[in-house]
């Protein structure tokens, strides 16, 4: 399975690419960060990382997308740029009929690290072991991008499994 993974940004949108299937060694395909000027206007900046997501789509050509769930914080106008960043990937993925994921920042942490809580920087050397890379993805945007692809080759395939079995049974959560 190749999974493209977004760590949404407005200012730096970490992007990865990473082949692997559960209890198989993962690869690392392309990783970086796209990049937009604080001081462009919003349209700007969202068509740039529009453009760079589908050129990796293009030619990357993932098997599924997944893109980090956005979370609270206090600073509205960050939740907002991460969201629209966010619904870029997500529609560029159904463009092409790519399934699509979000994984919150907690699940792609224990997946690599088996600890929810764990620190950018711990992940980054998790990442770093996992796809037996040479030096540490940088900046961070760019390993909790592959962090996110790591966590949706060990869990999405697994996830969507089920789905399709509790659909084929006729499964609608307790009632048939």
């Amino acid at each position: 399975m190749r999974v493209l993974g977004v760590d949404p940004g407005l200012t730096r949108c970490g992007v990865g690419v990473v082949d692997g299937a559960p209890g198989k060694p993962l690869h690392l395909v392309h990783v970086e960060v796209i990049r937009t000027s604080p001081d462009a206007d919003i349209a700007e900046r969202l068509l740039g990382i529009e453009r760079g997501i589908e050129a990796l789509l293009d030619e990357h050509a993932p098997d599924a997308v997944a893109v980090e769930r956005g979370f609270a914080q206090h600073n509205v106008s960050t939740v907002m740029g991460t969201a629209q960043a966010g619904a870029i990937a997500i529609v560029a993925a159904a463009r092409r009929g790519l399934p699509v994921a979000l994984h919150t920042p907690s699940e792609a942490k224990a997946a690599v690290t088996g600890n929810g809580s764990a620190g950018k920087a711990q992940v980054t050397m998790m990442v770093t072991r996992l796809l037996r890379l040479p030096a540490a993805p940088r900046p961070a945007d760019a390993a909790d991008a592959l962090a996110l692809a790591i966590c949706h080759v060990w869990r999405g395939g697994a996830q969507a499994r089920l789905e399709a079995a509790r659909r084929a049974a006729g499964w609608t959560g307790g009632r048939r």
